[in-house]
């Protein structure tokens, strides 16, 4: 098979199944092997993993993650790429190709098949208008997946590695840096796919924690909590909470200076730290 980053192999196999980039599924193909090295390199791939690649397109990650892994199980939702991936990917017997919506997927199930991988990792090129629900999905069901490592719309990037104070700064950073610490790993161009996406992109690699960063008495009142303040994130904390949660204003004011939080204060001032002290306090009402 001809390296399939190769941009004449990418219109040589567009051609020969005559196949239809689907705008609707964010369907962009990477030709760059420079990227394709960073991300396999970032996921630090051995024998020991199974690799869970999202959106495989033509293979092209999927070929040199299969190298690497054990075993690589890439769901793939469109099913005019199925028959190309079986040709791409002839070569690799480690290779399973799920037709399926990664949103729909039991990743529970699917990893509890190959239990004599030591590490899940998860990789791929996500498809920017789902990319939010995508991760949150894969940390929300707690799954054994140790590493994340996505290529993903650069402004998604940025908000999930940002901190406090930052514009970029929302309840997505928090929700993502409960679960995970976010290392960014590289800056995309537009140049590296086909067609080329109207932003640019980035790479970054997500490490599950073995335990969220704080401890909340009630994990779902946190994500309210979280949600309400930033709903109206330019209202200081004591209007958006309030409004959001229809807490009585005075009690509120209590708790928030009860917190050493100063009721003026924007919930983009606030570490995922004081979001934990607030919650738990709340809790007790």
């Amino acid at each position: 098979m001809d390296k399939l980053f190769s941009p004449s192999t990418v219109q040589r196999i567009i051609r020969k199944y005559d196949f239809k980039l689907e705008k609707s599924l964010g369907q962009n193909f990477l030709i760059d092997n420079n990227m394709i090295e960073k991300i396999i390199k970032a996921a630090d791939i051995t024998k020991e993993d199974l690799v869970i690649e999202i959106g495989p397109g033509i293979g092209t990650l999927t070929s040199a993650a299969a190298n690497y892994a054990g075993k690589v199980k890439a769901i793939e939702i469109d099913k005019k790429l199925i028959p190309i991936l079986h040709e791409t990917l002839s070569e690799h017997e480690n290779i399973e190709i799920v037709h399926s919506d990664i949103l729909k997927v039991d990743l529970k199930q699917l990893i509890q098949t190959e239990k004599s991988y030591k590490q899940v990792k998860v990789i791929g090129n996500l498809p920017y208008y789902i990319t939010t629900p995508i991760i949150m999905k894969i940390l929300e069901e707690r799954t054994r997946v140790s590493d994340i490592i996505i290529m993903l719309q650069k402004e998604v990037a940025d908000r999930l590695k940002a901190s406090p104070g930052n514009k970029d700064y929302g309840s997505l950073s928090i929700a993502v840096q409960y679960f995970c610490t976010v290392e960014p790993v590289a800056s995309v161009p537009k140049t590296v796919f086909i067609p080329k996406p109207n932003v640019d992109s980035s790479i970054i690699r997500l490490v599950v924690r073995s335990q969220p960063l704080v401890y909340v008495d009630d994990e779902d009142l946190f994500f309210k909590v979280v949600r309400a303040g930033f709903n109206q994130r330019r209202k200081t904390l004591l209007n958006s909470l309030s409004n959001a949660m229809g807490i009585d204003k005075r009690i509120l004011e209590e708790t928030l200076l009860l917190c050493k939080i100063d009721p003026a204060r924007r919930a983009e001032t606030l570490t995922i730290e004081e979001f934990e002290i607030l919650t738990n306090h709340l809790n007790q009402k």
